[in-house]
């Protein structure tokens, strides 16, 4: 982080520290994302992605094979490593749907590497694990989703408090299921879905937590209108902040935004 933005964060402290007020509760809140994912099991087999997502063979086979929504599985994937084949974690989990190398891949059946950087075989690992996962908790969305990140021995079946880190990431599977289920922006209903390559993204900043990454998009997403501010976990650690853009007269506009703001 250069001096400049330094001063901005400071600069923009009270809005940030609002927005995380405003914020935990319903990010944090168990029993509220538990509602959400069993409101959204109900009608996940109607739903449909609203754009047209990298290895989308892989993600609709495996769905089918496993009797998944295709919306959860690109939800976790780009949560987990928005859609890079190749993406590697700190952890030692691999590819589109992280999974952990030895452990969670030999349990899965793959003993080699280089298995877990095939896309769709990847893809159908998670698919299987995520099953397996709902049938241990019996069909809670919240609690699979919660051990897919922790790990089962540490997700009880019924009752008790989860782990903080693993109730964020259930909120943080959900918003991604929005953008997969909304594609991030409004197109008139009859048209066919775009591309997910059609939205470049132009990095802004890196943080080492997530509440700070989520309450500076909070913060400064009214002034950037349509134009969308997103972030990722990246599977290295950090927390990037981005702007999506679909053209060069938006990046623009954004682009102007920002450097105003001091970016």
């Amino acid at each position: 982080m250069t001096w400049l933005q330094s001063a901005l964060t400071v600069f923009l402290a009270p809005l940030i520290v609002t927005a995380v007020v405003a914020g935990t509760e319903a990010s944090l809140d168990g029993d509220a994302l538990e509602a959400r994912w069993q409101s959204f099991a109900q009608t996940a087999s109607q739903t449909r992605p609203a754009r047209a997502f990298p290895y989308a063979d892989c993600f609709e086979r495996a769905a089918e094979a496993h009797e998944l929504p295709e919306t959860l599985l690109l939800a976790v994937a780009r949560g987990e490593s928005d859609f890079e084949p190749a993406a590697r974690s700190q952890a030692n989990a691999y590819g589109l749907m992280q999974i952990l190398w030895p452990g969670t891949a030999k349990h899965l059946g793959l003993n080699r590497l280089s298995d877990l950087l095939e896309p769709c075989t990847n893809v159908e690992a998670g698919a299987r694990y995520l099953k397996e996962l709902l049938e241990r908790y019996q069909g809670n969305l919240h609690r699979a989703l919660a051990a897919y990140n922790y790990g089962p021995s540490r997700i009880p079946v019924a009752g008790g408090e989860l782990p903080d880190g693993a109730v964020w990431y259930s909120g943080y599977i959900l918003r991604h299921l929005d953008f997969v289920l909304n594609g991030g922006g409004k197109r008139p209903a009859a048209s066919p879905p775009g591309p997910y390559s059609d939205q470049e993204r132009l990095f802004i900043i890196r943080f080492a937590r997530p509440y700070r990454a989520a309450a500076f998009v909070e913060s400064l997403q009214p002034s950037f209108g349509e134009i969308r501010l997103d972030w990722f976990r990246r599977p290295r650690g950090g927390f990037d902040v981005v702007m999506l853009y679909s053209n060069e007269q938006e990046r623009g506009r954004g682009q102007q935004l920002l450097s105003a703001l001091g970016f």
